[in-house]
């Protein structure tokens, strides 16, 4: 090789060393990622080796994604998560203390959009003090939760864990999808998440509701909107085949349902089609929805999901 061509091959190793670096985007990976969920611009480190994790479904993800032992904080919902630390702290994700999480030195806080709930970002002391903080709004349909868990696993140099979670996701979605295919005769459903005297349900953009469809049913309160609170009278006269609840705070959830004044003129409180679906996994939105999807299908169906 002459001067010349040496030179030139010199010159070329030292630009492609130089897009490497200035051009990997601003994640950990290397991948591009400028924006949190909610559309927030955000500066990630370069490395990331400590987290905290405010939100629940945040924390299951990151745990399937193999990060769990990154994570030194979370919230006091995470408390049943296996795959954390034990002992590490957990703050109330509604009125996290922005000081203490600054202590703390995190390189990255994961935060649910419930911290903004009084309608003001009780972390812009953490912004300001230089960390990175990542909101993630909650998700209220299927294709969110997959889009959550992708943007999660870019973040975290974790894509290739990423798709494989999403992978089993999709694979258990179709399967009940097919089944709902041959469904014809299709069932109402109540799903109460809070029992009396604040009875809270749901109708459409809410991803349980759309769980309910894709499994070839039909929620008595599909044509409302987010979240309601639906009073007796509603209920009754809408007459539902089966009642699902999430309720965890009642000792006996079903026994209390079916003992209400007047409900045993309900179809499902005669034919005794009342069951409790799991609470997690029926009120997070992360990859564990399936289970829920499951366990709904089997209590709706118990014929045709087995």
């Amino acid at each position: 090789m002459n001067t010349k061509k040496m030179l030139l091959a010199v010159l070329m190793t030292f630009v492609l060393l130089i897009c490497a670096t200035s051009c990997g985007g601003n994640s950990a990976s290397g991948a591009s990622v400028e924006k949190d969920r909610e559309g927030n611009s955000i500066t990630l480190p370069q490395s990331i080796e400590k987290i905290i994790s405010m939100g629940p479904s945040n924390t299951e993800v990151l745990v399937a994604l193999g990060c769990g032992g990154k994570i030194i904080a979370t919230d006091t919902y995470s408390d049943n998560i296996v795959g954390l630390k034990p002992g590490i702290p957990m703050f109330d994700m509604m009125a996290p203390d922005g000081e203490k999480l600054v202590d703390m030195q995190p390189d990255v806080i994961f935060i649910t959009g419930m911290s903004k709930a009084d309608g003001g970002d009780q972390l812009k002391s953490v912004t300001d003090a230089g960390v990175c903080v990542i909101y993630m709004p909650s998700s209220s349909s299927l294709e969110d939760i997959i889009e959550d868990i992708r943007f999660m696993a870019s973040v975290m140099d974790r894509q290739v864990e990423g798709e494989a979670i999403i992978s089993d996701m999709e694979k258990a979605i179709d399967g009940v999808r097919d089944i709902a295919a041959t469904i014809t005769d299709k069932k109402t459903v109540y799903f109460e998440i809070d029992a009396p005297p604040f009875m809270c349900s749901f109708g459409e953009g809410v991803f349980l509701n759309e769980l309910i469809e894709l499994l070839g049913a039909i929620n008595i309160f599909g044509d409302q909107k987010s979240w309601i609170n639906p009073t007796d009278e509603s209920i009754l006269h809408a007459d539902p085949d089966v009642i699902l609840t999430s309720v965890h705070y009642v000792e006996n959830p079903v026994g209390e349902i079916i003992s209400r004044p007047g409900w045993n003129a309900i179809t499902a409180v005669k034919n005794n089609d009342v069951y409790r679906i799991d609470t997690d996994s029926s009120n997070r939105p992360s990859h564990n929805v399936v289970k829920a999807l499951k366990e709904m299908a089997k209590a709706i169906y118990p014929d045709k999901y087995v």
